[in-house]
């Protein structure tokens, strides 16, 4: 299929549901509201808002998504099974446009050793339960999980009898990461011209990052045919992740000479998105990532500096402003008032309530007493910590640490749990360690520390450390930030966030990543 001058490539957001089934990425239920609305504002097609079976949790956030979404469709996704089929068309019917996104196996080897079914079996199931979801609603996106190692015969075969119960979207995805370009294009060429009722439905690319390529083989799939991306904001997603959105969408932007696609995303937002999707998931970004990367626009080799200060496209292919990248400030202190506060808010891309607004004000006047100078990286952990802290059952409400060469170090502190406030103090080996116990003694847990990390958002003495803790318990996995002028408060709101979020996986009803059994 060859692409015409102004061919629309429709993108397809799925950090809220292969993004969030990443090891240790769970996010609550506000953080996902948040998420999906800025996902909305910015110009999403679809968001696939969850997997509405996997638990109460996520039929919650699905639902209250559809409710709210005012431009995107709103996908739930289904396995190839009845009671899941039934959930997700529950859970989205109140949204403005939806869509029931079902998948199976494809694969010899997903059929010998997860499915336990024979090729004949699998095209039964899926006539039967895309015809299933069409009764429910029109928008209807089947995808042949582990596509790239399906032979294209069968491939096709699967796909002509989606499309003949009723699948409007045909995603092929690259489920294991496995696929070079040129291969997931020939595929994508190969399968629209076997099926003969091709032209009854769009193609769309899904592609894990285990060798690095998923961007690359994205593209390649529209090259071939495809006219939609599945994507996540940072590339978030399981194993190595997925395709990042700010990848893709600035890819399309930057080299229109050789992909003549466009799409409906504004890419202004993509910084803010990062920065939000890494704040709820608990997932830095690394500072080379490509587009949003702290480093993405900095130039330190002396060859690149004169160049870029003669004429900045002689090292930058992007202006920074193009990604919403703003130059740091200086001018927010503890004079500031209420209403500058607010429009650096805006300014920065947070637009809170009254009553959040409240709070990040208060902590905003506590830094500026704490701290010479705030920068907008100042101000952006501040809020994403309150975006987290304000979603939590448990909560860190101060700490004192008494530490020095002598030892033990002592900790005593003071959480609300549940609405109740416990105190204890407790000793170890080192300031962290003796926090890290104090916890533990007020909500007692088994989880392990498989990372601990602490960087400084700002410059200088006084700076913000922003700390993450990862726990693993019994094959749960969570990761939790915090951020505090105290790098020693900072770890334990990041530590009470990992056991937040670990509560919310052990909640799951249902593994998303169980075998699929029809």
């Amino acid at each position: 299929m060859t692409a015409s001058a102004k061919d629309q490539v429709v993108i397809f957001d799925t950090t809220l549901r292969d993004g969030e089934q990443s090891p240790g990425a769970s996010m609550t239920l506000e953080e996902k509201l948040q998420v999906a609305e800025l996902l909305d504002t910015m110009g999403v097609n679809i968001i696939e808002a969850g997997f509405p079976i996997a638990s109460q949790g996520d039929f919650e956030a699905v639902s209250e998504i559809a409710k709210r979404s005012k431009n995107s469709v709103i996908a739930g996704l289904a396995r190839a099974i009845p009671a899941d089929i039934d959930r997700a068309g529950e859970a989205i019917k109140q949204a403005n446009q939806g869509r029931i996104h079902t998948f199976v196996s494809t694969s010899p080897i997903h059929l010998q050793f997860q499915m336990n079914k024979t090729e004949e079996q699998v095209l039964e199931i899926i006539t039967k339960t895309v015809k299933q979801a069409r009764n429910l609603i029109d928008d209807i996106e089947w995808s042949a999980m582990d596509a790239t190692r399906t032979s294209i015969e069968y491939l096709s075969r699967c796909v002509e009898a989606a499309i003949n119960a009723g699948a409007t979207t045909i995603n092929l995805p690259d489920t294991v990461g496995y696929a070079t370009p040129a291969e997931y294009q020939a595929m994508f060429e190969q399968v629209i011209v076997n099926v003969p009722n091709s032209d009854k439905a769009i193609f769309s690319a899904h592609c894990h990052n285990d060798l690095g390529l998923a961007a690359a083989n994205s593209l390649a799939g529209v090259a071939g045919g495809a006219r939609q991306i599945e994507c996540t904001i940072n590339g978030l997603g399981e194993r190595a992740g997925n395709a990042a959105l700010e990848e893709i969408v600035m890819a399309l932007r930057t080299r229109g000479d050789v992909l003549p696609y466009e799409c409906t995303i504004d890419p202004a937002y993509l910084t803010r998105a990062s920065k939000l999707v890494s704040a709820v998931s608990s997932f830095p970004v690394q500072y080379n990532k490509a587009i949003v990367g702290k480093n993405a626009f900095a130039h330190e080799s002396g060859i690149h500096q004169d160049g870029m200060l003669k004429h900045a496209e002689t090292y930058e292919i992007m202006r920074p402003e193009d990604v919403g990248v703003r130059a740091t400030s200086l001018v927010m202190g503890k004079h500031s008032g209420r209403h500058a506060f607010k429009d650096k808010l805006s300014e920065l891309g947070y637009e809170l309530g009254d009553n959040a607004l409240q709070e990040a004000f208060r902590r905003f006047k506590d830094l500026a007493d704490r701290k010479k100078n705030v920068y907008d990286e100042d101000i952006e952990a501040l809020v994403e910590d309150q975006i987290t802290i304000e979603s939590e059952n448990v909560k860190v409400i101060a700490l004192t640490v008494i530490a020095g060469t002598g030892g033990p170090q002592k900790a005593i502190l003071t959480m609300d749990v549940n609405g109740k406030h416990e105190t204890r103090e407790a000793t170890g080996d080192g300031p962290v360690d003796a926090t890290f116990n104090a916890i533990k003694a007020i909500w007692p847990h088994d989880a392990n520390m498989s990372l601990y990390q602490v960087h400084a958002v700002t410059e200088g003495t006084d700076a913000q450390a922003e700390v993450s803790v990862r726990l693993e318990d019994n094959g749960k996995i969570a990761t939790g930030k915090g951020a505090d002028t105290d790098t020693l408060v900072a770890s334990a709101r990041a530590y009470v966030s990992a056991l937040n979020k670990l509560t919310i996986r052990r909640q799951r009803q249902v593994n998303v990543e169980d075998a699929i059994t029809v």
